[in-house]
């Protein structure tokens, strides 16, 4: 019942918010059932870290160490993105962008996303963790479309066609994998909980196995946004609402690596972790060098921040790929820290909109000026983003790098140098392009001042966070981070 309760939150929150017609209720109905999720999850996670593991419903939940890191990475960024929303969609209102009708179909569709991304986490059947995996794709068409212009409906139809094609081949893995396991498990009720397949992943028929987690990789690394599946991301990111990207990029990429590893960890027991460690490691360098030209050139601050994204989600794929201590840590840790820096990105960059109604780099100028708040902290998620010393993603970035290079694997070695060299480039690539929009200079400007408190609070509660990871990893964190490298090596 415990888990239970976690997703009736935001199910009944959304399904209030369908009701108020009024913005200046439904977006404290909002705030308060994004943050009574994110206390509950707190002390959920706090029960389940105690006993190293919890079940309910018959073994139909389950949360161990990933699924934690996994559930408070969408309370935190779903809680921030509540409040940013209140502050950002009110602004959008007063511009006319959308009637006070429509704007309580965000608030629903909004909770409906929190609930798929939280579904998906806490799911112990391997099924149903995939039909919640395709619910979010059609919680958030409607969101990436939610404007109702053409080149958001453009985005919302790549992105649903794209991700489906892909949710529809993980449906293939899924399906190996029963097959492979209803031989040793036999009942129908059970052959497909995970807690339950990974006992007898030994004895499942190895060649299915290694056929279902590359379906899996690139059905689930379609939604993940790896390479070459991503080509659906840099659109929804750029067209939705920034507080619906942040959680595109923050949070639902990071579900959908989660649901890849799961079957990682199931098909390194069956046939050793170098096949699907080597295939993470592919994908994920891919992911990496595709990202780099277009970070360079790019000219829209939106589609930037969504093709680092396809950056961060390689760097997560080849630590969990290098497989050794350093490297899982890391990808945890990186997987946590993106999401909040990300965020914060996104968040920063709606504001710059809001101010600017553009989202070309080259037509945007003295930012740090213009909104000074929203400007230092923009500076400040820029240098974090890119691993600059002290932030953690340098931390993470450097443990992964390390765990490469130590591991004496010739294809983790030559991935590793030629990555440093990428990230190198990404660094120069990202300060160029978002210096220019926060220190240049032009004339006329918009008039001085942020958008709203809302926006402003949200930002600041992320970059507490920021802040706070990057000059000190709380033993809660550090703990869940060990412990999820003894799940992915089956200790």
């Amino acid at each position: 019942m415990l888990i239970f309760w976690l997703l009736i939150i935001p199910l009944v929150t959304a399904g209030i918010c369908v009701f108020i017609p009024k913005h200046s209720i439904s977006k404290y109905v909002s705030i308060a059932g994004s943050f009574i999720t994110f206390v509950y999850n707190i002390v959920l996670n706090c029960i389940a870290y105690k006993y190293h593991t919890l079940q309910g419903f018959d073994g139909f939940f389950y949360l161990d160490s990933l699924s934690i890191l996994s559930t408070q990475i969408v309370s935190l960024v779903g809680f921030a993105a509540a409040l940013y929303s209140s502050g950002y969609m009110e602004a959008e209102l007063h511009d006319g962008e959308f009637s006070e009708k429509k704007l309580r179909w965000y608030y629903f569709l909004f909770h409906m996303f929190i609930f798929t991304m939280l579904s998906v986490c806490v799911c112990n059947n391997l099924g149903i963790m995939w039909v919640a995996m395709e619910a979010t794709t059609l919680a958030t068409t409607f969101l990436v479309g939610f404007y109702n212009k053409k080149p958001h409906h453009e985005a919302a139809w790549k992105y649903i066609i794209i991700c489906t094609v892909g949710i529809t081949l993980a449906l293939f893995g899924v399906i190996l994998t029963y097959h492979s396991a209803k031989g040793t498990l036999g009942g129908i009720g059970y052959a497909l909980n995970w807690s339950e397949l990974l006992k007898e992943a030994d004895r499942f028929e190895p060649h299915l196995i290694r056929l279902a987690f590359l379906f899996i990789l690139v059905g689930y690394g379609t939604k993940a946004g790896l390479a070459p599946m991503h080509t659906w991301l840099p659109d929804a990111h750029s067209q939705a609402p920034s507080p619906i990207s942040a959680l595109f990029s923050g949070v639902l990429l990071n579900c959908s690596m989660y649901g890849i590893i799961r079957y990682h960890i199931l098909a390194s027991k069956c046939v050793g972790a170098e096949y699907s460690g080597t295939l993470l490691m592919i994908f994920g360098f891919i992911s990496i060098l595709v990202s780099v030209p277009f970070i360079i050139v790019q000219k829209d601050f939106k589609r930037l921040l969504a093709f680092s994204s396809i950056e961060h989600i390689g760097i997560i794929a080849l630590g969990f790929g290098f497989g050794g201590m350093y490297g899982v840590y890391g990808a945890g840790l990186h997987a946590f820290s993106h999401a909040i820096v990300k965020s914060l990105l996104f968040f920063c960059a709606g504001n710059v909109f809001l101010k600017y109604k553009t989202r070309e780099i080259d037509n945007i100028k003295g930012a740090i000026k213009i909104i000074p708040v929203t400007g230092v902290m923009f500076l400040i998620g820029i240098f974090a983003i890119t691993g600059t010393p002290p932030f953690n993603i340098f931390l993470s970035e450097f443990l992964i790098l390390a765990d490469g290079f130590s591991s004496g694997r010739p294809l983790a070695i030559i991935f590793c140098s030629l990555v440093t060299i990428a990230l190198v480039l990404i660094f120069v690539g990202f300060v160029y392009n978002m210096f220019k929009m926060i220190f240049g200079f032009s004339e006329p400007n918009p008039e001085k001042g942020e958008v709203s408190k809302f926006t402003i609070v949200a930002m600041g509660f992320l970059l507490f966070f920021v802040l706070v990871v990057s000059i000190y990893v709380p033993p809660f964190l550090n703990k869940i981070l060990q412990d999820i490298y003894n799940i992915v090596r089956n200790v």
